[in-house]
């Protein structure tokens, strides 16, 4: 069975999250990405701790399955490369700050002019256009402007920061695979221009809706969903650990309350904050007598949507993770066998290890554009390629 993007090619121009992530998708869906780094540093994420034999594990985890090839870009001849690879391309990823392709002299128009039917993916905080187009930033600063970081936190606190990059994945990586995918189905040409900001924003559609109509926005710590509610909170173990209650519906409440030995009271969901507030006090003080693993065995079969938080360290032995075989190993000859995570994708995910920077600069160059060795030799002493 093929993969659903066999024989489409990508030219990845990016580093760090938001553009890796959005290529490793496409690789596992199919499609064959080519990495172009420059000739110096490369990708930051190579030299983040922990590292492994010249790859962080960060790194490792987002270009497994890639090829790497190194050009420098700042060079006309670097440049020259490109365009002639260009043609052998359907989509280009690149993450830099709009104008700096402009700068490049590769910008859209001229990448369109070396193959009318290119797609080029621009991920960015802000967008391309805007008054805040050029400004630097990181996740915590889409967070903040697309009003997703003021809606997490305890009431009447500090906004909080998610245990993830929301903006950098959920608003730029994801946005941009979609797009991409979408794109691909026209067969043309076209600049997509994804900001993280406006992506991890759409995570808000539903309660924007609600402030639509009601004027009444979403409050940090109040609202049902951010922890304003008994039913629908984190509480503390006697072991110290923490457990998720999603006791929404009332079939749920009514399991949870009657497995706690609790009087049932079907109005406590929706009651007002005052009463909210005792309910916490009651079911924390009722969860920090017993340890994480009596309250998961308690509570797991009485259908109440309890889970327990589990840590970083502890997913890969869960039994559903197990059996959905959502890890796997790959056997890198130079580091070992690696754990890695698979993406929530169909078929199998990527075996081949993450590409060191160059490996394939050579193999690419003379396949794609029929360079001998004397030429790959004289643009290496040249330092255009690595």
């Amino acid at each position: 069975m093929s993969s659903p993007l066999e024989g489409v090619r990508v030219l990845d121009l990016s580093r760090l999250l938001p553009g890796p992530f959005c290529t490793l998708i496409l690789a596992e869906l199919g499609a064959e990405v080519v990495k172009l780094e420059d000739t110096g540093a490369g990708d930051y994420l190579r030299i983040i701790p922990p590292s492994k034999n010249g790859a962080g594990g960060a790194y490792y985890a987002l270009n497994r399955g890639k090829k790497s090839i190194a050009i420098d870009l700042k060079k006309a001849e670097g440049r020259e490369l490109l365009l002639r690879l260009l043609p052998k391309f359907d989509v280009v990823v690149e993450s830099f700050r709009p104008g700096v392709l402009k700068r490049l002299q590769l910008d859209y128009p001229v990448l369109k002019k070396a193959n009318p039917n290119i797609l080029l993916c621009s991920i960015t905080g802000y967008g391309q256009t805007g008054p805040l187009a050029n400004r630097a930033g990181h996740d915590i600063n889409y967070l903040a402007l697309s009003g997703t970081m003021a809606v997490g936190g305890e009431a009447q606190g500090q906004p909080a920061l998610p245990g993830a990059q929301m903006a950098d994945v959920a608003g730029g990586s994801l946005w941009a695979t979609i797009r991409i995918l979408a794109a691909l189905r026209t067969g043309k040409g076209a600049h997509i221009d994804v900001s993280m900001t406006e992506g991890v924003m759409s995570l808000l559609l539903p309660w924007l809706g609600d402030f639509a109509f009601s004027k009444e926005p979403l409050k940090r710590g109040e609202a049902t969903l951010t922890g304003g509610a008994a039913c629908y909170n984190v509480y503390k173990t006697s072991d110290d650990r923490h457990l998720a209650v999603g006791s929404l519906e009332p079939k749920f409440w009514a399991s949870l309350c009657s497995t706690l030995g609790r009087d049932v009271d079907m109005s406590d969901p929706v009651a007002p904050p005052a009463r909210q507030a005792q309910l916490k006090e009651e079911l924390a003080e009722a969860f920090a007598q017993q340890p994480l693993d009596y309250w998961q065995e308690k509570l797991g079969p009485a259908d109440a949507c309890i889970e327990p938080v589990l840590e970083m360290e502890e997913l890969a032995q869960h039994p559903q993770h197990v059996h959905r075989e959502m890890f796997y190993e790959i056997d890198d000859p130079k580091r070992g066998p690696l754990e890695q995570l698979r993406l929530p994708l169909d078929g199998e995910p990527c075996t081949t290890p993450a590409p060191d920077q160059g490996q394939h600069t050579f193999e690419v160059l003379e396949k794609e554009l029929g360079l001998n060795a004397e030429d790959l030799a004289a643009l290496k002493d040249k330092s255009v390629i690595r």
